[in-house]
This record gives structure tokens, sequence and C-alpha cells, in this order.
């Protein structure tokens, strides 16, 4: 956690000081006042300077945008980042031109985002925040071309009475495919495999 000590002719200059070289907001940080500036005899003689020590309080929303636009920042694309806070998770929509490679195959690239800003914007935080990272609108059309396809095989398996077998998928992609067919009449799924090989199977009741 970062920790500075500075000086100047105010503690708001100090303050300000500190913040600069954190690179940080006022919300990111605790403020502890170690002296107040004190004038001299005749006002001049023996000025004394205002010290302050700000140290950084981990706010993981603020922590996240600011990894994604160091990232982006690198990268050198154009990204425009906008958060939702819901009850148990907060949202970072991303969105800009040519932003594909930020999803690359199946959206791996952007679960390895994710996984990256839920490890490094939670460090040493009181208190976790889990995120999840979109890039305009694709994990709700992942979705939903997912619950299409578990549709299809379901048919599919129904048709020839054998198992199907899926391509491997990630923990998310399964739990789609899992919850698309949870109330199928005719067919019932399982995982099976070790990640990141997992894949599902969908069979025909007997």
């Amino acid at each position: 956690m970062k920790e500075i000590t500075k000086s100047a002719k105010t503690v708001e200059e100090a303050v300000k000081e500190a913040l600069k070289e954190l690179r940080l907001e006022n919300d990111e940080v605790e403020i502890e006042v170690l002296e107040e500036a004190s004038k001299g005899l005749f006002g001049f003689l023996g000025t004394k300077d205002a010290k302050v020590k700000v140290t950084e309080r981990v706010v993981p929303e603020k922590r996240a945008g600011r990894i994604l636009r160091q990232i982006f920042n690198y990268m050198e694309i154009e990204v425009e980042i906008n958060s939702s806070d819901y009850k148990d998770y907060t949202k970072i929509d991303l969105s800009g031109p040519d932003l594909g490679i930020l999803i690359g195959r199946r959206g791996d690239t952007l679960d390895s985002l994710q996984y990256y800003i839920n490890l490094a914007a939670n460090k040493k935080a009181e208190k976790r925040v889990k995120f999840i990272i979109d890039v305009e609108g694709y994990r709700q059309r992942r979705q939903e071309t997912l619950s299409r396809l578990a549709l299809k095989l379901a048919d599919k398996a129904k048709r020839k009475g054998r198992n199907v077998v899926l391509e491997p998928m990630n923990p998310h992609e399964r739990r789609v495919i899992h919850t698309a067919l949870q109330d199928h009449k005719e067919v019932f799924t399982y995982s099976e495999g070790e990640e990141p090989y997992r894949k599902i199977i969908i069979s025909p009741k007997k």
C-alpha cells in the first residue's frame, strides 16, 4: 500500500502534492496531519511548514478503472469505461472502435482481463468487489448464442438417442448451458473432465 509524507506552506498544498505524486484522488487516501503550518516571530521568522502523511486506502472500483486505463493507454486503444453498481457485483462496460482485440476467441481475452482486474483491484482491500467486464454487450449476445445452441443440441440428443458432447467451455459458459436445459423434459446435462478442458454432455433421459 502506498504511503508518502509531504510538507508545504499549508495542509491543502501538502495534500495536493502527495496526491499528485501518488496519482490518487482524495477518496482513495487517508490523511494524517503531522504538523500544522505556523508563522514565526513577526510573521516570518521561524515559519514552519505543514506536514502530512497520506496513505492509500484501497477503493477497488477506483483502482479497477485506473488499471484499465493504464492497460488501454499501453495498448494505444481508445476505450470508454462506464461502471454500474449492483447488489452483488460491479459491472464495467467497455466501448469504442475495434475492440474485438479485448474479446478474443470466444471471449477468452475478456475473461482473462476480468480475472486480472478482480485480483489486482481487490489486492489488500478491506471489502472485496466482484467485477464483471463486458465489451459492447458481448456477454449478453454470447449468452443468447449459447442458449440457442443448447436447445439445438438437446434436440439432436433427443432425436438420435445418444449423448452429445460439447467443446470445452469456461465455468460461466457451462453454467449458461446447464441453466438453459435445466427444465428440459427430455434431456439432462452434466460436466466432466478437468479445467480448462472440462466439457458438458447433453444426455437423453431414459
